[in-house]
């Protein structure tokens, strides 16, 4: 087993250094140049050379009828240090239960810190005890019948991103997203095609979930799910993990695949949790 304790990997042997910006006074239409530009889905807000927010193609989703990126932004973003450890940035991302930190050096942005930025370190550091013990108690699952417009209503309460997908015999047959549910979303009224490629999903700011997609559009008044069941829009070829799959194992399949979670698995086929990236920061505390 990987010893604890290993203080010397630092935010700054880790972090992405090329990141892009947008500032305050700015609009939507800016950061939308700039995501499809650079094939990403949010920037931190400089005002001043100064960090005073993020902004995220989410945002964007959640307020359509808003332009200035200053009423669209996160305010006050908790941002850390370069030569922090990266299980100092590890305790941020738990307790605050935030996927990105900007990194700041004096009053100058100089990197971003992710979960799969640290997910990928663990990848690397052969922590060979099995995941079991950092499994979530509680796993929220769907019915592969189930309507559209039902999950995405259960994955807004449940506050999760992904639901795993169960046959009437209870077996693991999928896994859904809320980027499976954009994409398959039919916009009410007035639409713009952003086109907004997410490329090779690497970086930093990429939308999580488990498929590239082609283009997003945007409404400008409403989204509306279709009259669909999960099975015709889940992902159906799913990497799984065991319980006694190693920490380092799920991270790599996680890097690899560019996934921000695993179903775990039992032998039969039966679904007995998930794991989460930002799960397996807890090695490192």
């Amino acid at each position: 087993m990987k010893e604890r304790g290993d203080r010397g990997i630092k935010v700054d042997d880790v972090m992405v250094r090329d990141v892009a910006s947008v500032t305050v006074p700015g609009t939507r239409s800016e950061l939308l140049e700039i995501c499809k530009k650079r094939f990403i889905s949010g920037a931190p807000v400089l005002k001043s050379g100064k960090v005073v927010g993020v902004v995220t193609r989410q945002d964007l989703l959640k307020k359509p009828n808003e332009a200035q990126i200053a009423m669209l932004m996160s305010r006050n973003p908790i941002t850390i240090s370069p030569d922090a450890s990266i299980e100092e940035a590890a305790e941020i991302m738990l307790m605050k239960n935030i996927r990105r930190l900007p990194v700041v050096q004096g009053d100058k942005l100089v990197g971003v810190l992710s979960v799969a930025d640290i997910a990928g370190k663990i990848a690397e550091m052969d922590y060979k005890e099995p995941i079991s013990k950092y499994i979530p108690v509680s796993t929220v699952t769907i019915w592969e019948e189930t309507p559209l417009s039902v999950t995405g209503r259960i994955m807004e309460l449940a506050g999760v991103k992904a639901i795993s997908v169960l046959n009437t015999n209870l077996e693991l047959v999928g896994l859904i997203t809320d980027r499976d549910l954009i994409n398959a979303a039919v916009i009410d009224d007035s639409t713009e095609d952003a086109d907004l490629s997410l490329g090779s999903d690497e970086d930093e700011w990429t939308w999580e979930g488990m498929r590239d997609t082609t283009r997003l559009y945007y409404s400008v008044s409403k989204i509306k799910l279709p009259d669909k069941i999960v099975r015709e829009v889940m992902v159906k070829n799913v990497i799984t993990a065991t319980r006694n799959s190693a920490v380092s194992e799920c991270a790599k399949k996680m890097s690899k695949n560019k996934f921000d979670q695993l179903p775990v698995s039992s032998a039969s086929g039966k679904l007995t949790g998930i794991i989460r990236d930002r799960d397996l920061l807890n090695v490192l505390l």
